[in-house]
């Protein structure tokens, strides 16, 4: 099968999101498609990553760390902004064309005998298949750990069939209330569901309701809480530097050094015995929080005999690379894209624009998915910029232009309805003129379209 036919099977199983609770959440299924697949995810280390935000921050930067550490270390994380080898990665590098066609074909002629002889109900979903698929990877490309980012919730999220050495718990707020529950409380407890019966979890302390669910998860599994509030830096270090970042950007039809430039925070820190100098290309204090729950995390990997050192932990801090995140892209007018896409992140985003650009005038594209909270985010974000450009990304589940002005009609802004990303994009452009900036936010599929439109590599 090709890689082109492969991807296109696993759209044709419908968005991760689109299925019915019975069939996303049923670790049983996942777990008879594992066992014909004579059990990869047992076949090397991991550590667990639930959260509602900064999950994949924080296992971007553990990867980091523990890459640079000189350890082959695998990386899966969802969703993707451009093509969907960006889920799974080994030592930085991302699944090949030809790996993926190969492993899909396996698993999907697996979970298909399977349904023939009854022993799944029907076909795995696609997120499923993307975390079989990933298991397999880095099955047969042994790596020494791998980094996985929870898909969704974390007690019946198909990643949560391993059986981690380090389950982490990152910030956790309102979001997928369909399928998570309606409360912080009843999100969080979906979240402790990676807790582990005398494991070890690393945590910072947040939402009170999320603190007592997590605090009891903990006390019922026996497990040993390891704080990271140590590694979180007393006060904002700010982001006064910023760092030129180049690489080659690859394509079809050319390969080209890209230039973006990220605010870049500094300050001393004590690890694994030495005083390190953090530099951390993620921006926002929000990073800061994520940064700290990887540190956490390596120090207690060392601590479990992995060869994670100080000058190590340094480096990979340093060279950690998560797109998208407060991402600026220069030109004229400089571009900001991040993909914020629920009412934390919105104001994650709008605390950082304040402490990163000021009285700079600010023109915002926006697009959310249908499903998400927008007016709340609407109501965040609108109000700093001096206009907004609602638009569409080029997803089913994607809210109209229309539907994103019903939902802001509260708020007095000047709108306008730009129906595709990159005819937003240019008219951004026009209308911020060479002292403003542009700002593309609100759903991760808006973020990846703006930066393939912009020639920013992934």
């Amino acid at each position: 099968m090709s890689y082109q036919s492969a991807v296109e099977r696993m759209y044709a199983l419908g968005h991760e999101l689109a299925q019915t609770p019975s069939h996303k959440f049923d670790l049983a299924h996942m777990r008879v498609l594992l066992a014909a697949l004579d059990h990869p995810e047992k076949n090397f280390p991991s550590v667990l990553i639930a959260g509602t935000n900064g999950k994949g921050s924080t296992a971007a930067t553990l990867a980091s760390i523990i890459q640079a550490s000189g350890l082959r270390t695998g990386l899966y994380t969802s969703p993707h902004l451009v093509k969907i080898n960006e889920r799974i990665r080994i030592s930085g590098a991302e699944i090949s064309d030809d790996d993926f066609a190969l492993l899909h074909d396996v698993v999907d002629r697996t979970a298909e005998r399977l349904v023939t002889e009854g022993e799944l109900p029907w076909h795995p979903s696609f997120f499923e298949m993307l975390t079989a698929i990933a298991f397999e990877y880095f099955s047969t490309h042994k790596v020494d750990i791998a980094v996985l980012e929870v898909g969704m919730g974390g007690r019946l999220d198909a990643t949560n069939v391993v059986e981690p050495l380090i389950s982490v718990i990152t910030d956790i707020s309102l979001d997928h209330q369909k399928f998570l529950g309606n409360t912080i409380a009843e999100i969080a407890a979906e979240k402790a569901g990676i807790i582990r019966p005398g494991g070890v979890v690393v945590t910072l302390p947040q939402h009170p309701q999320a603190n007592d669910v997590i605090g009891n998860a903990i006390l019922d599994a026996e497990a040993r809480a390891v704080s990271a509030v140590p590694y979180v830096p007393p006060v904002s270090p700010g982001s006064e530097q910023h760092i030129n970042l180049k690489h080659c950007c690859h394509t079809e039809e050319r390969s080209r050094e890209v230039s973006t430039v990220a605010p870049l925070s500094r300050y001393p820190l004590q690890v694994l015995g030495t005083e390190i100098l953090v530099e951390t290309p993620l921006v926002g204090r929000h990073q800061l929080r994520n940064v700290a729950l990887a540190i956490a995390a390596a120090e207690e990997l060392s601590k479990q005999g992995f060869p994670i050192a100080a000058e190590s932990l340094a480096k990979g801090i340093r060279e950690t690379r998560w797109p998208g995140r407060f991402q600026v892209i220069p030109g004229t007018p400089d571009f900001v894209v991040d993909v914020a896409h629920n009412p934390a992140g919105a104001w994650a985003l709008r605390s950082t624009l304040s402490a990163t650009y000021d009285n700079r005038p600010l023109t915002l594209v926006f697009g959310a998915m249908r499903d998400k909270a927008i007016s709340e985010m609407a109501e965040i974000l609108f109000p700093i910029a001096d206009r907004v450009i609602a638009t569409h990304a080029d997803n089913p589940r994607s809210a109209t232009p229309e539907e994103i002005r019903a939902a802001a009609a509260r708020i007095s802004v000047e709108l306008e309805e730009i129906p595709d990303v990159p005819a937003a994009l240019d008219r951004a452009r026009l209308l911020a003129g060479s002292n403003g900036i542009v700002v593309v936010t609100g759903s991760i599929y808006v973020v990846g379209e703006a930066m393939r439109h912009l020639g920013v590599c992934i």
